[in-house]
């Protein structure tokens, strides 16, 4: 990608540290600093915000980025880049002339939303930036991570002491492994079943998309099972799982709830629930969102857990996933603005979520009850 003559419409960016709880990841890695740097757009990192993920203010610094004190002057460039959505906190650093680029789950998040709006920010969600064949290229990796790491935290937590039935994932010879359930076979179901396979469970994985479950069917030769998704073949399975792994996703909307408070109840005491779809408002009715500080809590008998940015655990790799993805996009946001850039590519548009105190992505606007206008017309 080249520049422009007249130079990016965005020059300057902001790094700040991550507030959320125990969220460990940062937005950009010194390749990405290095990257805006070429193309005149000058970095500002707020100090410490790659600790974390074991990435040092030197390394930022080599690459080119301004090392700053604190988050306020890392909010203050023209776009900040950001992992998570913008905690109470950090609703002061939102204004007009504002953009930002981050996971926002406005579904999830209504209050985020409002203070978007009332700022008038521009707001940009890796979540909802859209290809033509529907993919969403900013998502998938860190579902592939949120997907891998969900069998190991059911695992873990199927274990007695942690709370669960004390069945251990692959059984032993003579002893049948954990039934393993996956709701949904997308990036995140399918990264969850291959993983629970690999350490030897039984696993199923259930989907509406018939020929997504021949693909998987296809790849792993029938070492996984998959189920068409109903509400029969739902209940039975769950009813027979260790452990439920939930995956569903819609795209910029909340998720569909497809297991009920009442199909909770019936699980096996002491089975455990991952709901990786909690960042979207979950897919299990019973589910809350929790915290890696607190990942965990009982309801029903069950163990669930529902930590909101799972793969804040794994910062180092999550980091470098992210970057690899986001950067071209940031590239375009930052060399054309937001909404020139939604001009000349759709996954763009897909993805601008709010601008001048309006929504202007549909899907989002809709699961909050608001009407999304089209700012994207030249």
């Amino acid at each position: 990608m080249t520049n422009t003559a007249a130079g990016p419409a965005i020059s300057t960016v902001g790094v700040p540290t991550e507030v959320k709880t125990a969220e460990h990841r940062v937005a950009l890695t010194p390749d990405g600093v290095r990257e805006l740097d070429a193309r005149g757009i000058k970095v500002h990192v707020q100090t410490g915000a790659g600790i974390g993920a074991s990435i040092a203010d030197d390394d930022y610094a080599a690459a080119g980025a301004t090392i700053v004190p604190t988050a306020a002057d890392a909010w203050a460039q023209e776009m900040v880049v950001k992992v998570k959505e913008p905690k109470a906190e950090e609703f002061q650093y939102l204004r007009e002339d504002l953009t930002l680029f981050t996971y926002l789950h406005l579904a999830a998040y209504p209050a985020v939303a409002d203070a978007l709006l009332a700022s008038k920010t521009t707001s940009v969600a890796y979540e909802t930036v859209q290809l033509a064949n529907g993919s969403l290229p900013l998502l998938a990796p860190m579902s592939e991570v949120a997907g891998r790491l969900a069998p190991q935290m059911g695992a873990h937590f199927l274990e007695r002491h942690k709370g669960g039935r004390g069945v251990l994932m692959g059984g032993v010879p003579g002893v049948s492994p954990a039934k393993v359930v996956v709701l949904g076979a997308g990036n995140v179901g399918w990264s969850s079943a291959v993983i629970a396979a690999g350490m030897e469970a039984e696993v199923t994985v259930l989907d509406m998309n018939l020929e997504r479950l021949r693909y998987v069917d296809q790849i792993h030769k029938g070492r996984i099972s998959t189920l068409a998704s109903n509400q029969g073949s739902i209940e039975r399975t769950v009813m027979e799982a260790d452990l439920v792994i939930g995956a569903v996703l819609v795209a910029g909307g909340r998720a569909p709830v497809v297991v009920s408070e009442d199909l909770v109840k019936q699980m096996k005491p002491r089975s455990v629930i991952v709901d990786v779809a909690v960042d979207q408002g979950g897919c299990i009715a019973t589910t809350r969102e929790t915290t890696h500080d607190d990942p965990v809590f009982e309801q029903h008998g069950v163990v669930h857990y529902a930590v909101g940015n799972m793969p804040g655990a794994v910062p180092h790799t999550s980091t470098y996933a992210l970057t690899n993805a986001t950067l071209p996009f940031q590239l375009q946001v930052a060399l054309h603005g937001a909404v020139a850039a939604g001009r000349r590519d759709t996954a763009i548009e897909h993805g601008i979520n709010t601008v001048n105190g309006q929504h202007t992505n549909a899907i989002v606007a809709e699961s909050l009850d608001a009407t999304a206008v089209n700012v994207f017309e030249a």
